[in-house]
């Protein structure tokens, strides 16, 4: 699964220490997220997409295959 996690996060100058703590996570886990590595829970999809005030399919771009 595709993000704009990185691009939405830039845009809102936060950095991913930042992001995770807004969200309650690792910093990590928003590094694997941004390389595609890591599929979130949906709350944590949620928390994500509810900060940059966006919807789910507008952070997560699922494929259709």
């Amino acid at each position: 699964m595709k993000n704009r996690i990185k691009e939405l996060r830039a845009r809102n100058n936060f950095t991913q220490l930042e992001l995770a703590q807004k969200v309650n996570v690792r910093r990590e886990t928003i590094v694997f997220l941004e390389k595609g590595k890591y599929n979130p829970s949906l709350k944590l999809a949620y928390d994500i997409s509810n900060l940059f005030k966006k919807k789910i399919e507008e952070v997560f771009l699922f494929d259709d295959d």
